[in-house]
């Protein structure tokens, strides 16, 4: 993991590092999408009152802990739906959620409230009233999942559901990274990766308005990627045993050149989108010409 990469983008180089609008966007990007998760946080309060208030009679025990562990996989559910349609709502491409967490969490809140309900005097019928109630305020809460795919006009499906497939493995890598770094619980850390997610995500957007630059991106956004995610893993296992800080050094050293090779390659990938344009607007200009239509 000590080995770097070198080149004109390693520091010492002559790359650029990131700007401070660079790590202000990540900052912001990354608690856009963790915000979605604090919405439902509260809704694990309401199983933890009701198991502890079920002890009584064995019946009605086992009753409310059906309906705490319910109400308990509902907020879960709930939780990383939100965080899935976040990003869903962030992406120019993208897939419906293969699960809809959010009207399955609907529907288990639904069944929850009528558990615990039922261990009152409010009877069957009233149960179901109590539980239909909550399925319906829970969706208008918080919605229900999206049902379609995310497309763009103009581009076949077949190179769009590749751009897809790229960009949710992609999302996995960067994902995983943030995952195991913070279970580090180093600040300074947590913002180098979330610096590196942004600067990810930024060819993952660039790539997404023009599937045409995939395939000079594909490497980067699956091979790195994927190449960072196992370096990520390692360095959390070496450095929560030892807290060596050469493996920190070498690790920081590593973002470091990811960086400047992510946002060089994203700058190429944006000036070939500016080239293609001046080169359709010349052909167009020269048809023009051609017709005996001349612009000023």
């Amino acid at each position: 993991m000590s080995e770097r990469f070198g080149g004109k983008y390693s520091p010492g180089g002559d790359g650029k590092p990131p700007t401070p609008d660079v790590v202000r966007d990540a900052v912001a990007e990354d608690r856009a999408v963790d915000a979605a998760g604090a919405k439902a946080n509260l809704l694990f309060v309401p199983p933890l009152l009701i198991a502890f208030l079920s002890f009584g009679k064995p019946v009605t025990l086992a009753v409310g802990l059906v309906a705490a562990g319910t109400l308990t996989l509902a907020a879960w559910l709930l939780r990383d739906g939100l965080r899935a349609e976040a990003a869903y709502n962030a992406r120019t491409v993208a897939r419906r959620p293969a699960l809809p967490r959010k009207m399955l969490a609907s529907a288990l809140t639904g069944i929850g409230v009528a558990l615990t309900a039922w261990t009152g005097e409010n009877g069957i019928v009233g149960s179901v009233i109590y539980g239909v109630v909550a399925a319906g305020l829970h969706v208008a809460a918080f919605g229900i999942d999206p049902l379609k795919d995310k497309r763009m006009e103009g581009i076949d499906t077949f190179q769009q559901d590749r751009v897809a497939r790229v960009v949710t493995e992609a999302e996995g890598y960067l994902s995983a990274m943030k995952d195991h770094i913070s279970t580090l619980n180093d600040r300074a850390l947590d913002m180098r990766v979330t610096t590196f997610q942004a600067l990810a995500r930024k060819m993952i957007r660039t790539v997404e308005e023009d599937p045409r630059d995939l395939t000079e991106a594909r490497k980067f956004l699956t091979v790195y990627l994927m190449g960072a995610r196992d370096a990520t893993v390692k360095f959390v296992d070496i450095y929560k045993r030892t807290k060596d800080e050469k493996a920190r050094a070498d690790y920081e050293a590593l973002l470091t050149d990811l960086e400047t090779n992510f946002s060089a390659r994203t700058e190429k990938l944006l000036e070939g989108g500016k080239s293609d344009m001046d080169i359709e607007i010349k052909v167009l200009r020269d048809r023009l010409q051609r017709e005996g239509i001349r612009s000023e």
